[in-house]
């Protein structure tokens, strides 16, 4: 499947970003009240039982994108349908997790003309012929709630309010700034070391791209949670530009199985192979 390779690169770097900024004659602002209003902000927004958003911009390697995703916490469902505009990579793919099965689906079909593969339940085993399996970091990233990442924007020394913005038909607070990826890690040195994994997990991806400095923007919505944020950087392959937009909080998500007549059973195909 030549596109699911580009759709799991992309749900394992579901962030956003920043523009750069302009100066706080904007809206000024204390910093340390625009962090904490970022911060609420970010954990508001994790804190929801479902939500839907759209990522829109360029990724380095695969050019421009456009995305959409739904999610819920309980029980996990997660479908992200991403579309690549251009280069080698151009076409429509899909994750979805339904009933912690990882589903990854093209518009090029396999061999077999099948246009999914299942990768089973989550949980790694090792194979008599050495192949190992283990979907739990995939389905970890797929369902991952992408405003964790918009807490980034507090390592921010020039953080500030740049004013009131409509975005989504939506009146929000815009903040803007720029950190470095080493300025970033030390922000959340002192956290418990489930927000740590989480935070490290997702800046690992900036470092891979070679991106080292990052331009930020969040905008907040009046209900406190945040609304967009978009996020601006350089890596070894070009720039990278991604926005993310939340569309809706706490509303029903629903995600089906493909058809099985459809998709190729990675696990069941290793078990008839004797692996």
């Amino acid at each position: 499947m030549r596109f699911s390779v580009g759709v799991l690169g992309l749900s394992a770097l579901l962030v956003t970003g920043c523009a750069a900024a302009s100066e706080d004659a904007a809206g000024g602002g204390d910093a340390k009240e625009a962090a904490t209003a970022v911060a609420r902000a970010a954990a508001k927004t994790e804190r929801v039982g479902s939500l839907r958003y759209r990522m829109t911009g360029r990724m380095p390697e695969e050019g421009r994108l456009r995305a959409e995703a739904a999610m819920a916490v309980e029980p996990p469902a997660m479908s992200l349908k991403t579309t690549i505009l251009g280069g080698p990579d151009q076409g429509e793919g899909e994750v979805r997790l339904v009933g912690g099965v990882v589903y990854v689906g093209s518009d090029e079909p396999t061999e077999d003309g099948k246009h999914w593969m299942k990768f089973g339940a989550p949980g790694g085993s090792d194979t008599p012929s050495g192949v190992k399996v283990d979907t739990a970091p995939l389905a970890d990233k797929v369902r991952r709630n992408p405003a964790h990442e918009s807490t980034f924007l507090t390592a921010a020394e020039d953080l500030r309010k740049t004013g009131t913005e409509t975005v989504d038909g939506v009146t929000t607070t815009h903040y803007e700034g720029t950190a470095t990826v080493d300025e970033i890690r030390a922000s959340y040195k002192d956290e418990a070391k489930s927000v740590r994994q989480i935070r490290e997990q997702a800046l690992a991806q900036y470092e891979k791209l070679g991106v080292d400095e990052l331009e930020m923007d969040v905008w907040i919505d009046a209900s406190g949670r945040t609304k967009q944020q978009r996020f601006q950087g350089f890596g070894r392959k070009g720039p990278l530009d991604l926005t993310v937009t939340f569309l809706d909080f706490d509303k029903p998500v629903t995600v089906q199985a493909p058809p099985a007549s459809d998709t190729f059973d990675l696990a069941e195909e290793m078990k008839k192979a004797g692996r």
